[in-house]
């Protein structure tokens, strides 16, 4: 199977894996707004609206799968590819956004305590942590990138909301302790700001064009100079397209003394490139010994 068609085939898995999740999400939305109105919880209520916010994300990121998915034109001719990277970077944001909020909503309920029916708070609590349970599961199955892993952080951190929320109603059942519910949530929403950094830094180093972090630049000069009949290589670029989809461009410099015409040399390098790197877009200039640069034109 060619690389084009396992990347039309991941997409597609990925695209039922997110509508079913999207699904998943928007039942525990409606089932924890009823629940905090039942239960007078501003907990339940204040992660009904945590969900929205992580449903909207999850459509996001399929809208994201759809377009990276369309054709290339003469106008956009890496294709829409980038849209999963802008994509992850909305979400990360969102997620640090949220975790703000969290930890803004902690502290006025640990100096103000509101007593709620814990009861009803648990049950609720319980049943969205096994349909994020799957979720997460869902999304784990699926063919990962970075917009993948943006979704899946969004039903992690609401999988880890609902265990905050049945363990500060286990508590408060048995203690009235009111405080630990905001105590329980700031600490959700630590962990949910750390990996939200994590993927903004991530997504902004493609758009930055920075070198994969499973790649080393100098790794990959020194394994194309070991091709019989290179002498140099020099502007030496490896940047990813989207996640999983590096791509290479650099000019190489042969000494002419062998038989091998430029196209075999050509393809010598490029399947150097393709067995150890992984990488399968490349544009390479071939040069002769005594070529000379003009200027800065490269």
């Amino acid at each position: 199977m060619s690389a084009e068609s396992e990347t039309r085939e991941e997409r597609t898995v990925q695209k039922r894996q997110l509508q079913m999740v999207i699904a998943l999400s928007a039942g525990i939305l409606l089932l924890e707004v009823a629940g905090g109105l039942l239960s007078g919880s501003l907990a339940l209520l204040s992660d009904a609206g945590h969900v929205l916010t992580d449903v909207l994300a999850l459509v996001l990121s399929l809208m994201a799968v759809r377009f990276s998915s369309l054709p290339a034109t003469p106008a956009k001719t890496y294709g829409y590819h980038r849209i999963e990277i802008l994509t992850a970077l909305v979400n990360g944001a969102l997620l640090i956004g949220i975790s703000i909020g969290i930890v803004y909503k902690a502290v006025g309920r640990f100096v103000d305590p509101v007593p709620i029916h814990s009861g009803v708070m648990m049950g609720v609590a319980c049943a969205g942590l096994l349909a994020n349970l799957a979720g997460v599961a869902l999304l784990s199955g699926a063919p990962q990138s970075l917009n993948l892993r943006c979704a899946r952080m969004h039903v992690v951190s609401d999988a880890l909301s609902s265990v905050g929320v049945l363990l500060a109603g286990l508590v408060i059942a048995l203690t009235g302790w009111h405080r630990l519910d905001p105590l329980v949530g700031g600490g959700i929403a630590l962990v949910i700001a750390a990996g939200a950094l994590r993927l903004v830094r991530e997504a902004v180093d493609v758009l930055l064009e920075a070198t994969p972090a499973d790649i080393d630049l100098d790794d990959v000069s020194r394994a194309i100079a070991t091709v019989p009949g290179v002498v140099e290589v020099h502007d030496l670029h490896v940047w990813s397209i989207t996640t999983g989809l590096a791509a290479l461009s650099g000019h190489v410099r042969l000494d002419g003394a062998g038989r091998d015409t430029s196209d075999e040399m050509l393809n010598r390098i490029k399947q150097t490139v393709r067995d150890r790197f992984g990488i399968v877009h490349t544009t390479i200039q071939i040069e002769s010994l005594g070529y000379n640069e003009l200027g800065d034109v490269h």
